[in-house]
């Protein structure tokens, strides 16, 4: 944009127009380059304010078979660090094909993605190019919904530099920016004066928890009209000490090089770390998340830190405590509607600290929302996904947020497994829906709606068991075109046993199996004894999906299996003749329990 030529006497503009001039004198965004080259940075950061696009480019994302057809633009964009210094960071624009049928303008999501990894090849936007973002099972459900979603990949993902993770004003700042340079994108479709919301999950939890303070201040302009914030550490030295010697102590120590990149005077890494340490900050730079999280399982900082320094000791320089300290949230009130959520079982972001983050914001006059899953970390973040999205709907039709900042319930109390040890998933008493297909019948039996599963996923050890619970009930069938009210039960015979594994991809697989006895306790109110299959029948358990589908309901089984032979009553032979034999089929879907509100 010219400005000179803006101030040429004969050009009349609109009052809006020459503000903008006047406050965003910056050139025009250009169209990047194609592949890696659209994320090498411009040499020095351009005039402008943040939130200005600087380039843009079409690119084409993979979300997964169910997602809706989409247009995307790859973006680079201006925004500010946590030091308040201007920077550029990169993300995605995603606009559904589809016209938006909802009144108004189509309303947009800026989506805060949680750890991704410190590698430039961990990027969202260049995961979602390449179809291994662990994300996409969230963002494919904000843009069913109708929804445009903008997913800032946050600062440092430009070639050769480093993410700032965890440094939460400029990750805020990100996200908020990311709103803006989208509606400067040509004929994207995003209006400037759109309903817009916020949603992140643990790191995107902590950025959405700072987008929400930060956007009275920071960035006014975006029509902000709610937050869900979910897994948010809000208080570092408590959320460390958690995480320190644990599970999720990749989680520390990426954080330690992104505080690190951001404030490298407060925490000066070279002469804070040994050898091992200069290793694993190295290494630590080529991985994404799940190589992490195995790598560095349940290793103590102080293996790595010079002089053997423990946290206690680093954290209690006062250079790095205050680092620490500028990261907590609740400092500040929230001026629009929060959703805060967090899992009862997270073994990685302790549920304590997150409910002294909404007694915080309550205490401030904020409008807080806040439900408890049952869940653990991973769990909750795809589990909770329907019921954030619901909350966003209401904020987008103009509906009142109910606070639950008035509550009289206990504080809830975590069930997470004991942190040092394996990465455990716990499923206690899930809602299973299942149903059997009994070939000689050419009929369904459908199990009881309070049939559960639970079972405990041992991922570092690659062990899954189980247990299957079924009342007895009652099915109608057609037995020599006679109905009948057939009596059964189902008894798991052991526990269900098997391995699960999770790939650098996130992606997760299952391979296992539940035995059952099958027994005919009646027909038609008639027991004719003890009608049951001479040996426990098998259902293969065999999953090969996203590990989002843990949480999403997207956790079934389904095959084909040999029913025995029955035999003990006195019409076996009529009853083995139609429900015995190889070809049955059977379908179990697993899907987690409902929240609680707090």
């Amino acid at each position: 944009m010219n400005c000179t030529f803006l101030r040429k006497p004969s050009l009349t503009l609109p009052l809006a127009a020459l503000t903008l001039a006047m406050t965003s004198a910056y050139a025009a965004p250009t169209v990047g380059p194609a592949g890696i080259a659209f994320y090498t940075a411009p040499a020095s950061t351009p005039s402008g304010v943040h939130g200005d696009l600087i380039s843009y480019r079409s690119t084409t994302v993979k979300l997964g078979a169910t997602a809706p057809s989409t247009k995307a633009w790859a973006v680079m964009y201006k925004s500010t660090d946590s030091l308040g210094a201007p920077n550029v960071v990169t993300g995605t624009v995603l606009v559904p094909v589809a016209l938006w049928t909802g009144g108004g303008t189509r309303p947009t999501v800026s989506y805060a993605v949680g750890t991704h990894g410190l590698a430039q090849n961990c990027a969202p936007s260049l995961q979602m190019v390449g179809g291994t973002d662990y994300e996409a099972a969230n963002i494919t459900a904000a843009l069913k919904a109708g929804y445009a979603v903008l997913v800032s990949d946050y600062q440092g993902y430009t070639t050769g530099s480093t993410p700032t993770y965890l440094a939460g004003a400029s990750q805020g700042n990100a996200v908020l920016d990311i709103v803006r340079a989208a509606t400067q994108i040509p004929f994207g479709g995003i209006s400037a004066s759109t309903k817009t919301a916020v949603w992140g999950y643990s790191q995107g939890g902590q950025s959405a928890a700072w987008a929400a303070q930060r956007h009275a201040a920071y960035a006014p302009g975006v029509n902000l009209v709610g937050v869900a914030a979910g897994g948010v550490p809000a208080d570092f030295l408590r959320t460390a000490d958690y995480l320190d010697g644990s599970a999720g102590a990749s989680f520390l120590f990426g954080g330690v090089i992104g505080l690190a990149q951001q404030y490298p005077t407060a925490i000066p890494l070279d002469t804070l770390t040994n050898a091992a340490g200069q290793a694993a900050i190295a290494k630590g730079k080529t991985q994404c998340v799940f190589e992490s999280l195995f790598e560095l399982m349940n290793d103590n900082l102080s293996d790595y830190t010079l002089g053997n320094k423990t946290l206690d000791e680093l954290t209690a320089i006062p250079a790095i405590n205050a680092t620490l300290r500028a990261q907590d949230l609740g400092g500040d009130k929230v001026s629009v509607p929060l959703y805060q959520y967090h899992g009862k079982a997270d073994e990685f972001i302790p549920i304590d600290q997150a409910v002294n983050l909404k007694k915080a914001y309550c205490s401030k006059f904020s409008n807080v929302s806040f439900d408890v899953f049952p869940s653990e970390h991973i769990v909750t973040q795809f589990q909770a996904a329907p019921t954030v999205l619901t909350w966003l709907g209401d904020r987008f039709a103009g509906k009142a947020a109910v606070s639950t900042c008035a509550t009289t319930a206990a504080d809830p109390q975590s069930t997470a497994n004991p942190s040092g040890g394996n990465f455990v998933v716990t499923l206690d008493k899930w809602p299973l829906t299942a149903t059997v297909g009994l070939k000689g019948l050419a009929q369904t039996v459908t199990l009881p709606a309070t049939s559960t599963f639970s079972a405990n996923a041992d991922v570092t050890a690659k062990r899954l068991t189980g247990d299957l619970v079924v009342p007895d009930f009652k099915q109608s069938l057609k037995i020599l075109g006679i109905g009948s009210a057939v009596g059964l039960r189902i008894t798991p015979v052991g526990q269900a046993t098997g391995t699960v594994a999770l790939d650098n991809q996130g992606q997760l697989n299952i391979d296992g199996v539940v035995y059952a006895n099958i027994t005919i306790t009646s027909l038609s109110g008639i027991s004719f004894g003890e009608c049951k299959t001479v040996t426990p029948v098998a259902f293969p358990i065999k999953f090969t999906g996203p590990v989002s589908s843990l949480g999403n309901g997207g956790l079934s089984f389904s095959g084909t299996t040999t029913f025995p032979q029955i035999k003990g009553c006195g019409i076996s032979a009529i009853l083995s003749a139609f429900m015995s034999g190889p070809g049955q089929t059977y379908s179990f879907a697993v899907a987690p329990p409902a929240p609680v509100k707090y």
